[in-house]
């Protein structure tokens, strides 16, 4: 008689869903499951922000004065995740104005990466050999005050018409040296299925193309955006990659959960891209748990990124030498997939540039290299 092994799943138990605000309780699980009801109703005053959170005059004043040149916008979901006691709780600081946006520091940039520059068509970034960022909308379901694209983002004006989508895809398609394509915002998810599919299709219809990735933060932000038809028509178009960005353990839900288990059931790789924010995820014991939940959900901590020097952020920018410390409380404290690289995406566009602590190697004399350990003990290592 074969052996009949039950096994019990209960990872996705480990992941609860958030509370719903009062103002939201009487809706239905029909419209609050609906991502363009969440679209909707995002929160973009004061008012409606004040039937959530208790508003500090802070926040209250830092609105005022920011919301025309960067607009707040908080999808009721994101929002539940909010404490609405503490200004200092990390979905706050990453979606309310703070005082800090006002101040631009001397060397902070409106184009920080020089995106712009290398921009050989309208929504085209090539500055890689072989690959290329297209822009394909100006809108996020949530407007994080860290981004680095304020120029664009929440403004209308900077929409990837369909003119401009065309020459995009005509540029992508005459450069036989483009390979794997960043399709980008804004939030491309933001677009409907049928303008993503169409993207989609005419890249794999390109023979030069090998893969695309799809940067969004919809998981964090809107999971409900990950619906069955979206990832069925997902499916068509392999090998898709998703570039994510989780940035601390409060994001981690069982609607996240489930939005990357869509994902990941239906063979799209996941990676995680956090940015390193001051007061939010700035402690390595912040980054090892985002890290475990992020791999029971079968995404990859790919990237830490040293936060652009884009224009109003200085306040969530931390001393580079807190992220070598994190990454030095990981390597070897935690399995390798849990280390993410660790870059600074070079002012001015010189790319991602990766910086790991100093002191794994000792140095060398001939053949023989010495080397420390993650506990600093030091080894040799003799070259035939």
């Amino acid at each position: 008689m074969a052996l009949e092994i039950v096994t019990k799943n209960n990872v996705r138990d480990r992941y609860k869903s958030p509370e719903r605000p009062d103002v939201w309780k009487d809706t239905s699980d029909k419209d609050w499951n609906n991502w363009v009801w969440q679209q909707q109703k995002r929160i973009k005053s004061m008012e409606q922000l004040e039937k959530v959170i208790h508003v500090n005059e802070e926040e209250r004043n830092a609105f005022a004065q920011s919301h025309e040149q960067f607009n707040m916008g908080i999808t009721p979901y994101y929002a539940s995740l909010m404490d609405k006691d503490d200004p200092n709780c990390p979905i706050r600081l990453q979606s309310v104005p703070k005082m800090g946006e006002l101040f631009i520091h001397p060397a902070e940039m409106e184009d920080p990466l020089g995106e712009e520059k290398d921009m050989p068509v309208p929504g085209v970034t090539h500055r890689y050999p072989d690959r290329v960022l297209f822009y394909t909308t100006h809108n996020c379901p949530v407007y994080c005050r860290h981004c680095t694209r304020k120029r664009k983002v929440s403004d209308p004006s900077s929409a990837a018409q369909t003119a401009q989508l065309e020459a995009g895809l005509k540029y992508i398609e005459e450069h036989k040296e483009i390979r794997d394509v960043i399709i980008s915002g804004g939030d491309p998810l933001s677009n409907s299925d049928e303008r993503l599919e169409y993207i989609l299709s005419r890249l794999r219809a390109m023979d030069h193309i090998e893969v695309f990735r799809l940067g969004t933060r919809n998981l964090v932000t809107l999971p409900q955006r990950i619906t069955d038809s979206f990832v069925q028509m997902l499916r068509k178009y392999h090998p898709v990659f998703i570039h994510t960005h989780f940035n601390h353990p409060k994001e981690v839900t069982r609607e996240t959960f489930d939005a990357c288990t869509r994902l990941a059931d239906a063979g799209c790789v996941i990676n995680n891209q956090m940015v390193l924010l001051k007061g939010v995820n700035d402690k390595a014991e912040i980054v090892k748990e985002l890290n475990h939940k992020l791999l029971m959900m079968r995404v990859r901590p790919y990237y830490i990124f040293q936060c652009d020097m884009s224009q109003g952020i200085s306040h969530f920018r931390t001393p580079v030498e807190t992220g070598l410390e994190i990454i030095r409380k990981l390597r070897g404290w935690t399995s390798g997939m849990a280390v993410p690289h660790y870059v600074i995406d070079a002012p001015g566009g010189g790319g991602k540039i990766p910086l790991l602590p100093p002191d794994y190697l000792i140095g060398h004399e001939g053949k023989t290299w010495k080397l420390r350990n993650y506990k600093g003990k030091e080894y040799e290592y003799i070259e035939p």
